[in-house]
């Protein structure tokens, strides 16, 4: 496929952000450090970490243009001392709202595996909170129309009565996002996008640990650009986002400290280009274990595990039922 044009450079985002223009870039897309101490982290106070990032996003609010958007993707900081949770949204969030960003859709990111904890409920989502400049920004309702449940539905009263109520393009979507085999039924349908994250078995797996779903990306790209439009990610990891853009004819900025994932995102989108890379459909139904497969079968283990507790209950009773016999006989 033809690739527009894109830069992809080993450099620190608030650098490069202050080479670029005023209203110069139409989608800021990222998932930022989360300061947990991953391998190209340094884990610092909650405070400090904030800090850090407000020079950068005073950067992206003067870049991104007056129709473009801010898609800003996190998790939770967790506090290494008392392991409490603090949602980054947020805080993003007000940080954001102070520079005169709007907010236009708080999204939820859901998938289904992850680390499984000890002492507090698994996570198993992430937010996106989607920020335009102001209230022109770019939203293509058709390019993420779905079809409408009722497409005969005619109107009941009024003027219009008897006269068909809906659009032959589809109904306007909902806030509420699913990633099924259902795409075009309600994939734009709601505020939770359920997107398998980036594990071991997942086509577009690298060697990065917090790697973005491209079928994620996609779906803001699509919606809040238009082609030839530029789509940047300030910490671009292995280019998931430059992929997202340039698959849908945009152009593509990316910026990332790691040569190591910077070389890998250039074999992606080589791969791109010849179209080879793998990645998973945007329309691709989410797997659900058939029970068939011994992976998610009962183990054994714990089924005769379950039959020794049952025989050790049924002991009891036995016992209890001979002593209660043994005090009304008495």
């Amino acid at each position: 496929m033809e690739i527009k044009e894109y830069k992809y450079v080993k450099q620190d985002a608030l650098k490069f952000l202050k080479k670029q223009k005023d209203n110069s870039i139409k989608l800021i897309i990222t998932s930022p450090p989360y300061n947990i101490g991953k391998e190209y982290e340094t884990v610092t106070s909650l405070n400090e970490y904030l800090y850090k990032m407000k020079p950068i996003l005073k950067e992206l609010v003067r870049v991104v243009s007056d129709e473009g958007s801010i898609c800003w993707e996190v998790g939770n900081y967790i506090d290494p001392v008392t392991s409490e949770v603090y949602p980054l949204d947020i805080y993003f969030y007000k940080m954001f709202k102070d520079m005169g960003l709007q907010l236009r859709n708080r999204i939820i990111w859901h998938f289904g595996h992850g680390l499984q904890c000890e002492k507090r409920f698994s996570g198993r989502y992430e937010t996106i909170l989607w920020f335009s400049k102001t209230d022109k920004y770019t939203f293509n309702l058709d390019d993420v129309r779905i079809p409408s449940k009722y497409p005969g539905k005619r109107a009941y009263k009024g003027e219009n009565k008897g006269k068909l109520s809906g659009n032959p393009k589809g109904k306007n979507p909902e806030d509420v996002w699913k990633a099924t085999i259902e795409r075009l039924y309600d994939d734009w349908d709601c505020k939770v996008w359920d997107i398998p994250n980036v594990k071991s078995r997942h086509p577009e797996k690298t060697i990065h640990p917090c790697q973005f779903p491209i079928e994620l990306v996609e779906r803001c790209v699509l919606a809040l650009t238009n082609e030839n439009d530029i789509v940047y990610d300030p910490f671009a990891g292995v280019g998931s986002s430059l992929i997202a853009a340039l698959k849908n004819g945009r152009q593509a900025y990316g910026t990332e400290l790691m040569q190591e994932y910077i070389d890998i995102g250039l074999e992606r989108i080589e791969k791109l280009s010849q179209d080879i890379l793998k990645t998973r459909p945007i329309y691709q139904k989410i797997y659900e274990p058939s029970g068939r497969d011994s992976v998610s079968k009962y183990p054994v283990e714990w089924k005769e595990k379950r039959i020794e507790e049952l025989e050790e209950i049924e002991k009891q009773i036995k016992k209890e039922k001979r002593e209660i016999k043994k005090a009304i006989q008495q």
